[in-house]
């Protein structure tokens, strides 16, 4: 499967994925592990010596170029198996990270404090990813710099140099996730305690510092306002660590059942992740029965308007908004989505107007009137989650959907067409 995905990047004349309209999507989906817990985790396994194994790793193609990246630093990275991912170290690495795969991601700004704390310089190109907003990285440089570390700016290039980094006392103006762990995981080698408040909270924060407390940090307070973080001399040299379910897959999933009317069983979950995306469901009417590891959607009743204003967690997530976005397209009444992360997440809009939508976008606000059905048509994905929502809105539009550049999607989902085919979906990539 992995060489199938390998090829699919290459292959311009592949990137197209085709769904037509059908039966209610029924049966059982098992979520991979969460793409950006894996990308901060892959981030931080520079900073041993020895090996890291990873389980429960999504083969996305994010996750193929984060591990070209730390192997153009000098790590090896070797998939043992379908999830499993080995991570080997050296003592002696570069520390800059090449443009033509840098451009790439957006996660590998993370980067930065992991080569600071360990290597004492770093230099990173800007990073790239999908087009959805500025992500400044003005918190990660007020961290870093507060750390002890030099940073300048130059043609492109974020340049680092640093002694032993040393804690101190940081807030942020912000509650940035990637600011939060770049900042968690250079303090996490420097000397003294640092003190991070204000600090992002998501499940995948948590996962992070997990993983760097199982490699021999000294971690308090993920999941809270304040982290606290002692530093220590090294790591371990060997660790295993399991990562995370994707809670923005689980809701794709959840949202694909709602919308076709199906009724469908995801597995391999954390419910309380996305509790305000069942929340949100519940309230449109939707059945979601949550278990231990696993939650139960249907969508077989009338589906009702709803508001969502999009938050840091534990609000509700800024990735499933387009999802949503593609359901209430086709809700009787009115529905407002308010965008409170990112100024340029309605791009999907534009594209579901195609297939017949009304909605109306106003700044950071977009107001949907529900109509009677969609159109399959020729849309185009813009970034990772608008092509998911295209998809959504293919199955429940009438006739033929194509979606163009469908590598977006394979960014954050592995072989999601073949999996939603495994549900009864008509989909496929040509």
């Amino acid at each position: 499967m992995r060489l199938l995905l390998e090829q699919q990047g290459d292959n311009q004349t592949l990137e197209r994925i085709v769904v037509r309209s059908g039966k209610p999507l029924q049966g059982k989906i098992r979520v991979c592990g969460a793409k950006n817990a894996t990308l901060a985790i892959l981030s931080a396994a520079i900073m041993t010596d020895g090996e890291v194994i990873l389980e429960n790793v999504p083969d996305i193609s994010d996750v193929r170029v984060m591990a070209e990246i730390i192997e153009a630093l000098g790590a090896r990275s070797t998939w043992l198996g379908e999830d499993t991912l080995s991570i080997k170290c050296s003592p002696v690495m570069g520390y800059e990270a090449p443009y033509h795969l840098v451009k790439k991601l957006r996660a590998s700004n993370l980067l930065l404090g992991p080569l600071l704390a360990r290597f004492g310089a770093a230099r990173v190109a800007l990073p790239g990813g999908c087009n959805i907003g500025s992500r400044p990285m003005d918190l990660h440089f007020k961290g870093l710099i507060g750390l002890g570390a030099e940073l300048r700016m130059d043609r492109g290039n974020v340049s680092g140099r640093a002694g032993r980094l040393q804690g101190t006392k940081i807030y942020l103006d912000f509650p940035s996730v990637g600011a939060t762990e770049n900042i968690m995981m250079a303090a996490a080698l420097a000397e003294g305690q640092t003190v991070v408040e204000n600090v992002a909270k998501e499940p995948e924060v948590v996962d992070l510092a997990n993983f760097l407390n199982a490699m021999g940090a000294k971690i308090r307070g993920a999941g809270t306002d304040v982290i606290k973080i002692e530093g220590v001399q090294r790591f371990r040299d060997q660790v295993r660590y399991s990562i995370i379910p994707d809670r923005i897959e689980a809701g794709t999933f959840m949202v694909a059942a709602a919308a076709t009317g199906g009724d469908i069983v995801v597995e391999n979950v954390i419910p309380p992740h996305f509790e305000p995306l069942s929340a949100k469901l519940r309230e449109a009417n939707v059945l979601v029965e949550e278990r231990d590891d696993s939650v139960r959607v249907s969508g077989a009743g009338p589906l009702y308007p709803i508001n969502i204003k999009t938050m840091p967690y534990p609000g509700f997530a800024t990735d499933m908004q387009s999802q949503l976005m593609s359901l209430l397209s086709v809700v009787p009444g009115t529905s407002v989505i308010v965008e409170n992360i990112f100024e340029n997440r309605f791009q999907v809009a534009q594209e579901l107007r195609r297939m017949g939508a009304r909605i109306k976008v106003e700044g950071r606000v977009a107001i949907i009137e529900g109509v009677a059905h969609l159109q399959g048509t020729q849309v185009r994905a813009t970034d990772l989650r608008a092509g998911a929502a295209l998809i959504i809105a293919g199955l429940i539009a009438e006739g033929r959907t194509e979606i163009q550049n469908a590598h977006f999607i394979d960014r954050g989902y592995w072989n999601l067409e073949n999996r939603l085919r495994s549900l009864g979906a008509d989909i496929k990539r040509e």
